[in-house]
Parts: C-alpha cells; sequence; structure tokens
C-alpha cells in the first residue's frame, strides 16, 4: 500500500480481480451445492433419528447461501464448476457414507468440512478487502453460519464419533481438494 492510496498494490503475479471474483463465486458456489448434498445424504440416511432435525435445519441454511449464489452467477456471468456432477454424486456419497457410521459420525463430517470452509471464507474475504462489498458481505454472513453449523455438530457429539481423528482428517483433506479443483474447472 502506498501514501497515495487505499489499496495494496497489486504484486507480480497477483491474479487479475475478474478472474478472483469468478473463482470466489465458482468455488462457493461449488461448495454450498456440495454441502446440500452432504446433508441429504446424510437425511437419506438417518430418516427420523433425533439427530436428522438439526441436520434438516442446517441442510436449510445451506440451501439459502446456494441459492445466494445461484443468483450472483448468472449476473456476473460467471460459469459453475464442470465438476458440478461430480460434487452432486460424491457430497450425497460423503453424506450417506458418514451417516451410516451413525449420526456421530455424520456431525463430525459437518465439524471437518465447516473447518475447512471457515478458512477459506476468511481468505476471501481478505483478498475481496474493500473491493466487492457485496460479495464480502455475502462470504463473512455464510462464514458465521458455517460456524454456527460447526457448534451445532460439536454440541451433537462430533468429538465422540468412531475413528473421529481419522475421518475428520480425510474429510478435511478431501474438502480443500475439492475447493482447489472448483476453482480451477
Amino acid at each position: 500500500m502506498t501514501a497515495y492510496d487505499s489499496k495494496p498494490a497489486r504484486m507480480p503475479g497477483d491474479m487479475p480481480r475478474g478472474k478472483l471474483i469468478e473463482r470466489i463465486l465458482r468455488v462457493d458456489h461449488a461448495g454450498e451445492f456440495g454441502a446440500v448434498r452432504i446433508y441429504e445424504g446424510q437425511l437419506a440416511v438417518l430418516g427420523r433419528r433425533p439427530e436428522a432435525e438439526a441436520i434438516r435445519e442446517m441442510a436449510e441454511k445451506e440451501r439459502e447461501h446456494l441459492a445466494g449464489f445461484e443468483q450472483l452467477l448468472p449476473a456476473r456471468r460467471v460459469r459453475p464448476t464442470l465438476l458440478h456432477p461430480l460434487w452432486r454424486t460424491a457430497g450425497f456419497a460423503l453424506g450417506a457414507a458418514t451417516a451410516l457410521l451413525g449420526p456421530r459420525a455424520a456431525m463430525a463430517c459437518t465439524v471437518a468440512v465447516e473447518e475447512v470452509i471457515d478458512e477459506h471464507y476468511a481468505k476471501q474475504v481478505e483478498a475481496l478487502g474493500d473491493d466487492e462489498p457485496e460479495i464480502r458481505e455475502l462470504c463473512e454472513q455464510y462464514r458465521e453460519d458455517e460456524l454456527e453449523h460447526r457448534d451445532t455438530a460439536l454440541a451433537h457429539g462430533a468429538a465422540d464419533a468412531p475413528a473421529g481423528r481419522l475421518l475428520t482428517n480425510v474429510i478435511k483433506a478431501s474438502t480443500r481438494t475439492a475447493i482447489w479443483l472448483s476453482e480451477r474447472l
């Protein structure tokens, strides 16, 4: 940042602003879609178990997030990720698989995903700075919601999931990979 302007100076190799916005919208749309599919998979397995109500509430919030990005993509002329069909299947499969391990494993899945998404949204908010206040505010609000989901999952026994550390590490690595791929494809 120079003494003459309020924006940080662009550095060699920095992504052009338009490309950054495309990546943010594309990956966040993919992430919210994936979250909806994870919860759908969990609900398909858990049915009417007591934990399912909390999952239904979190799923509804994710649908709201997805709707926000579904409005922004065409408005900003950004295409969804080419991996959208894969995330449809993979998200549902992850949700169903963790639910088959039990409600605590389903909740551990939420904690793992939301901790990665917290970091992800924080980086996006920082990268946006004062530019694009609409997108920045959306990312900030959705980040808060995701942290609430993490806390809800912890309150429902996520920390006591069978093979919890292994499950969490695998899901976090998978989530980071999905983010990387969705930004680029």
